[in-house]
């Protein structure tokens, strides 16, 4: 990572392919979580907490079931609500994204301030990078305009090859 979610000033540098503090990363992401959930008066189950964490700690998408087998092995329970459930709060409330091409999930990199996310998906070893898009300003926001069309939500994935796969892809 270029740095640890949530601390990125610039707000625009892509996260997710660089090396970084895994341990602070983590730590930091939860830590500001917990305080935004208790400022914004949330609540932050132990299993919400547990699942931010479960998608911290792996830094990659992971589906509701890999959520689900973890949270098993942690003694959190063993029916698909409780995955689900949690996901769902963790992604309304900006601190998750949902990885539609992926069916799967990622803790939010910019999780400080309210974005449209791009995702940069590597067709190999399906890690993801998340970047803020400026679709509103760019040719998707000239045509929502031109059309009187008020954009509320976009999500943009790309799929190709990260910078650890691309040896293996010019083979």
């Amino acid at each position: 990572m270029t740095s640890a979610p949530g601390n990125n000033d610039a707000g625009d540098d892509p996260v997710g392919f660089a090396h970084h503090d895994h341990g602070a990363c983590v730590s930091d992401t939860l830590a500001a979580a917990e305080e935004r959930c208790a400022a914004e008066g949330l609540r932050f189950t132990p299993v919400r907490r547990k699942v931010l964490e479960i998608l911290l700690q792996e830094h990659r998408a992971l589906g509701a079931y890999a959520i689900l087998e973890q949270l098993r092995e942690d003694g959190y329970g063993s029916q698909p609500p409780v995955a689900y459930r949690a996901l769902d709060f963790l992604v309304a409330n900006g601190l998750a994204h949902k990885i539609e091409r992926l069916n799967s999930f990622i803790a939010c990199a910019h999780p400080s301030h309210a974005h449209s996310p791009a995702f940069m998906i590597c067709r190999l070893c399906d890690a993801v990078a998340e970047a803020e898009s400026t679709s509103a300003r760019g040719g998707l926001g000239e045509a929502a305009r031109a059309t009187g069309f008020k954009i509320e939500r976009t999500v943009i994935e790309a799929e190709g090859v990260c910078p650890s796969c691309v040896e293996k892809a010019d083979a």
